[in-house]
């Protein structure tokens, strides 16, 4: 089997999934994942309710290890997810960001980080993979 990094979001309110011709940086729907990854991860890293994937082709890590072209996509990935959730969270909500090799969703994680949704230097950030990220309205 092929490795896969997936991204995950866990909030407490329901979103639509991404449509089938969406062509956006970032999607919103099952694409290397299974249900009992999904269920994996609700059920050892988040504190939500709804569990979603988010994609395109591979998943968020900002980090040394990743190459400067994923690196740069992963910063436009997590912008653009984070536009997308301020549309349907109200102030004081959050949503959590979790990212994985597939089938480790039950490992321990190494890091959490908590973010303001709209307030926070791209630059600056460090997301390597299973950091639980907090983000914030």
């Amino acid at each position: 089997m092929e490795m896969s990094l997936a991204s995950y979001i866990g909030c407490n309110i329901e979103i639509p999934l991404s449509g089938e011709d969406s062509n956006d940086i970032i999607l919103i729907g099952d694409s290397f994942s299974e249900e009992q990854h999904r269920i994996n991860v609700k059920k050892h890293q988040f504190t939500t309710t709804y569990v979603y994937e988010v994609s395109t082709d591979w998943g968020i890590e900002i980090s040394k290890f990743t190459n400067s072209s994923v690196r740069a996509q992963s910063k436009q990935k997590l912008i653009r997810l984070c536009e997308i959730m301020d549309e349907y969270l109200e102030q004081g909500d959050y949503f959590e960001l979790y990212s994985c090799w597939l089938g480790e969703e039950t490992e321990k994680r190494e890091a959490d980080l908590t973010l303001q949704i709209n307030n926070f230097d791209i630059d600056h950030i460090k997301l390597p993979e299973k950091t639980l990220v907090r983000l914030e309205k």
